[in-house]
């Protein structure tokens, strides 16, 4: 969120419109979409049709880790508290989950949501602060912060997909750049994703072959 807040600031968006995405959406890969997106002049209907793309991960996030809960809250306060789930809280809470009793699991989730939530905006204007008063090339730094935490995210990723379709996109990703800024982002990740994907099947993991009766 510091590298979000440094980079916010390059670009000469305000620190309440840079803070409130951490506050309002607190969902790092979708606020760097938007402010890339918005960078580049896209309309806000490809903006709002990116951001959403990116937001799809939460679905798997949320059939995984909710149903562990216990079955007394599981109700529609559910809706406020799947606001503060993100990568650190899912991954945490799946790995801790199974050694407590269902009855605290929702406690322990929300007593480690809500502290990063709140940190998020903190973070984010910390960063456009410390951006105003530090060297250009320190700036800089501050804003590969971001790329530098999606990669280290996944260095200890086991799935060779995943791999390469990190691998796919840092290579098709300029090309898509000078070809359309305003959709490369969008064209990047459907294209190395799903050739990732077809390289996984067809080579990685190939599909079990019926067995003939």
């Amino acid at each position: 969120m510091v590298g979000f807040g440094a980079m916010g600031r390059s670009h000469g968006f305000d620190a309440w419109m840079t803070g409130l995405t951490s506050l309002l959406m607190f969902a790092l890969p979708g606020q760097v979409v938007m402010l890339e997106m918005f960078i580049s002049g896209s309309s806000l209907l490809a903006i709002g049709f990116a951001v959403t793309l990116t937001s799809t991960r939460f679905i798997t996030m949320v059939v995984t880790l909710f149903p562990q809960l216990h079955r007394r809250d599981r109700n529609p306060l559910l809706y406020l508290w799947v606001h503060m789930l993100a990568m650190t809280a899912w991954a945490v809470s799946m790995r801790e989950f199974p050694r407590m009793s269902p009855k605290h699991r929702l406690n322990y989730f929300i007593g480690l949501a809500l502290p990063c939530w709140l940190i998020a905006p903190i973070g984010t204007v910390l960063g456009y602060v410390v951006a105003g008063w530090v060297p250009a090339a320190v700036t800089l730094g501050l804003v590969f912060i971001n790329p530098l935490f999606f990669l280290l995210t996944f260095t200890e990723v086991k799935p060779w997909v995943n791999r390469i379709a990190i691998g796919l996109g840092c290579v098709f990703g300029p090309a898509f750049y000078v070809l359309d800024a305003d959709s490369s982002l969008l064209l990047n990740g459907l294209v190395a994703g799903s050739l990732a994907y077809v390289a996984d099947r067809r080579w990685l993991r190939p599909a079990p072959t019926e067995v003939a009766r």
